[in-house]
This record gives C-alpha cells, sequence and structure tokens, in this order.
C-alpha cells in the first residue's frame, strides 16, 4: 500500500490535488496544489489552510457521509481572482481513508461565460431601438396615417434610416466572427499598403468633402508590402479614417502616414507604422482603454446618430492581433487623436 505522504501519485493528478485524512488534516498535496497554498505542505487541519466556509463545509460532508461533494474557492492571486471548482470525493484504499481534494481553475470559463452574457445583452439593445422605431412606424401607416402621405414619405425615411443601422450592425458582428476564426490563421498573401491605403482614401474622398474635410495622404515613393489579408487591412484603413471623419467634426483635417520602422521594440523586428490624424476634439484618456471593446462607446447617442456600431475598432483590434501587429492611440482633449497600426513585415 502506498505510503499516504508519498507525493508521486498526487503529483500525476492533472490538478491541484491533496489529501485529507479522516481527521481533517492535509496528508499530502501535490507540487500545482502547493501553487495554491504552499503550507498544504505541513501537516496542519485543513480548515486552517483554506479559511473558505463553503469549502471547508464541503470537505467535513465529504469525511462525515463519505460521498462526493462540491464547493467554490475563490483565490486572490496579485490584483486577480482566481475562481476553483472544487471536487471532495472520499477515498479509502492506497491514500488511507480520507478524501482527495481537486482543484480546477474556471476562472476563464467564468469571464468567458460573462463576456457571452454581456455580448448578447449589448446585441439585444442595439436592435431593440432601431426595431422598437420601425415597429412603433409600421402601427402608425397602419392607422391613424394610413392615409397621411406627408406622414408616411416622414416614417418611411425613418425606417429605411433605422433598417440600414440594423444592417450595419449585422454586417459587423458577422465581419468580427469572421475575424474571430481566422485569428490563429496568419496571413501569407503580399500587400502593397501603400496601393491598399492610396485606394481607400481615393474611395473616402467623397465622404471628406460632404463634410468639409480634408483628407491627405502622401504615398510612399516605394512599395511597403507585408503578409496581410488585403479584404481585412482594407477594413482596418476604412473603419479608422471613417471614424476620423465622423468624431473629428465639421471641417477636420485627418492626415494619413506610412513609414517603414526598422525595428520595433514590441514585434522585435521591421515593421510598417500607419498613422490616422485628426484635429478634431479629441479624447479624454479615461476612455482610450476602452475604445477596441465591443459596443463601447464615449457618447452613445452621438455615435448612433452617425450610424456607428461600436463595433468598429473591436474589428480592427482583431485583425491587427491577427496580423501579429499592434496598436496604439494617442489623444489629447482640444488637440486631436492619432491612432496607429504597427505591422510586421515578415
Amino acid at each position: 500500500m502506498a505510503n499516504p505522504m508519498d507525493p508521486s501519485i498526487l503529483d500525476a493528478i492533472p490538478l491541484p490535488a491533496l489529501f485529507v485524512d479522516s481527521a481533517a488534516r492535509v496528508r499530502g498535496a501535490n507540487a500545482r496544489a502547493l501553487k495554491i497554498q504552499p503550507q498544504a505542505r505541513e501537516n496542519r487541519p485543513f480548515i486552517l489552510l483554506f479559511r473558505q466556509p463553503g469549502l471547508n463545509s464541503a470537505v467535513e460532508t465529504c469525511l462525515n457521509t463519505r460521498s462526493p461533494q462540491e464547493a467554490v474557492y475563490f483565490h486572490s492571486e496579485g490584483p486577480q481572482e482566481l475562481r476553483f471548482q472544487v471536487s471532495c470525493a472520499p477515498v479509502d484504499g492506497a491514500f488511507g481513508e480520507g478524501a482527495l481534494v481537486c482543484f480546477r481553475d474556471i476562472t476563464e470559463l467564468r469571464q468567458l461565460d460573462q463576456m457571452r452574457r454581456d455580448f448578447v445583452a449589448n446585441v439585444s439593445h442595439e436592435l431593440r431601438t432601431p426595431l422598437t422605431a420601425i415597429l412603433g412606424f409600421i402601427e402608425t401607416l397602419q392607422g391613424p396615417a394610413r392615409d397621411d402621405s406627408a406622414a408616411r414619405e416622414r416614417f418611411l425615411a425613418t425606417m429605411a434610416t433605422e433598417a440600414g443601422r440594423m444592417n450595419r450592425l449585422v454586417g459587423d458582428l458577422l465581419s468580427l466572427t469572421k475575424v474571430e476564426e481566422d485569428s490563429r490563421v496568419r496571413p501569407t498573401e503580399s500587400v502593397d499598403l501603400g496601393a491598399l491605403v492610396q485606394s481607400v482614401v481615393r474611395s473616402l474622398t467623397p465622404l471628406a468633402q460632404g463634410s468639409d474635410c480634408t483628407l491627405s495622404f502622401e504615398a510612399p515613393a516605394t512599395a511597403l508590402c507585408i503578409p496581410g489579408d488585403s479584404d481585412q487591412l482594407v477594413q482596418v484603413v476604412t473603419n479608422l479614417v471613417e471614424n476620423a471623419l465622423k468624431y473629428g467634426g465639421h471641417g477636420t483635417t485627418v492626415s494619413l502616414s506610412l513609414d517603414r520602422v526598422d525595428r520595433d521594440r514590441s514585434l522585435r523586428g521591421p515593421a510598417v507604422a500607419l498613422a490616422v490624424a485628426d484635429d478634431g476634439p479629441g479624447i479624454e484618456h479615461i476612455h482610450i482603454p476602452r475604445l477596441t471593446e465591443r459596443f463601447y462607446r464615449i457618447d452613445g447617442h452621438r455615435s448612433r446618430e452617425m450610424g456607428g456600431t461600436g463595433l468598429g475598432l473591436a474589428i480592427v483590434k482583431h485583425i491587427v492581433h491577427r496580423h501579429r501587429g499592434r496598436m496604439a492611440i494617442d489623444s489629447t482633449p482640444g488637440q486631436g487623436s492619432t491612432f496607429r497600426v504597427i505591422l510586421p513585415c515578415s
């Protein structure tokens, strides 16, 4: 029969695990468990090592009733709180009589579940507003405004605007889903970033002129080629330029630049840096870390009025990550904003 204190059996368990004897004292712990509670190597009462009533009650019940129990254990590791699902199983044999206590880290699962719930709630909220408006207008057109041609034209125009907003939202959701699906596959197509940016600038020039804005880009003298997905890179440049035009305000100047970087410290190699700068109102520093979150808006009402879905910068972030690049945002209130995308050359 194996020695209850022999760690080799516990070390074979791929989870943090420890053995508690019938007197509720810790008699053995594997290396993974010692990372959670370094003092578990000592022959000490379990209740003094893990001071959480729910867990202690589960272990005590398992020892007394000889039936499996489960509990949740919260463990602080620096600024982060980890959440463990703990399984307690009665043991009678190689370890002697007692309970085997195993910890399964479910922190990431809980975070993903919360993200999923938040995402569904945000999408529902974004769709509910235009749907409610459209349904209200339909009801009015079927009733009081049935024969009112002026009201009908006005309502139909508003319905078209709201339907377009929903269509943009669905399109951005599909784009985000596709980018996430492709995130592990690095693009290999050679893309001339200068020519691509020039093409986007040409296509968005009418939009800039419609808002009395100036859009400028001086193409580099030589081709700047990187491995990339041309369609996704067009999305990146388009989103950044459209945001600068929309939120920079009437009459703003948006300047694009493209430069070769001999060695980027973060990417540890040569790179190409794209900068999109505007001289608009700028962004308060408190908002900058959250700008790439899904559905995060500085001014939600203004963003919706401009047709924003709250997903543009989230899509940009995911595309940049897929290309193994990085993104930086600099802004000073009253002095404009600069969005930089740095992409590796190889």
